[in-house]
């Protein structure tokens, strides 16, 4: 079926804290969100597999299997994952993008590819392996990015950690770039109710066709560890609001 963007633009992601708040999330999203499940969380891939298919189950595909904070520790994990779990939406490291499209087997699951702010406007960080994020970072332009990306069987950048607005110039030229390149964008890292609607601007202003945004921690409540409905019915509500 493939991700649901409202209007054909906008597919929330935010992350559920159990099976039932998926479910609720879900429902309050108007189904226009991938719900995050992240690999880490489990001892090992056949447990991974085994509570995600109930996921699938209720989101009905809409599942975004994620790392875990971006660590680059879990790609092989959510790589593993992808063999049996053909969820809508998965998370990936920039070098291990084209081990999981081959693990999937198919065209029609939507891989991220995790890249990093660099301190310099139209480049992004794409060192961010297990081993890679030890070196000395390789710095990209945003356009190469995706065109090796794109040959890797990737569907989008995922910019992470931007810190929220801490990185508005180089947001801005990542928005740019992939308006130019006609490519999805997943801005990630520091986004909250606050600075939401001003990040999502910035990116639709720039012709963004697709975004999928992941609003994380902001909006989970602590004690619980689920996401509050009532904000993904605000995050939605402010997508509407400018789309």
């Amino acid at each position: 079926m493939g991700l649901n963007y409202y209007k054909d633009r906008v597919c929330l992601n935010v992350l559920g804290g159990s099976l039932e708040n998926a479910k609720e999330i879900y429902d309050a999203a108007e189904k226009y969100v991938a719900v995050g499940v992240l690999s880490a969380d489990y001892p090992d891939v056949p447990s991974a597999v085994e509570d995600m298919k109930k996921y699938m189950d209720v989101l009905e595909g809409n599942l975004s299997v994620g790392l875990g904070g971006g660590n680059p520790a879990q790609w092989k994990a959510v790589a593993e994952i992808a063999k049996e779990i053909k969820a809508n939406h998965f998370n990936q490291a920039f070098c291990a993008v084209g081990y999981t499209r081959a693990n999937a087997g198919t065209d029609d699951v939507h891989i991220n590819s995790m890249v990093a702010p660099c301190g310099k406007p139209g480049y992004v960080k794409i060192s961010n392996g297990p081993m890679s994020r030890d070196c000395e970072p390789a710095l990209i332009p945003v356009d190469t990015a995706i065109a090796i990306i794109r040959e890797m069987g990737g569907n989008s950048i995922k910019f992470f950690p931007m810190g929220g607005l801490k990185c508005r110039d180089e947001l801005q030229a990542v928005a740019e770039a992939c308006a130019r390149n006609d490519f999805i964008l997943e801005p990630t890292g520091g986004i909250d109710l606050e600075n939401f609607r001003e990040i999502m601007q910035i990116i639709l202003d720039a012709g963004v066709k697709k975004v999928i945004p992941h609003v994380y921690s902001s909006i989970i409540d602590k004690e619980s560890g689920n996401t509050r409905i009532e904000d993904v019915k605000k995050l939605l509500a402010i997508v509407k609001e400018l789309v």
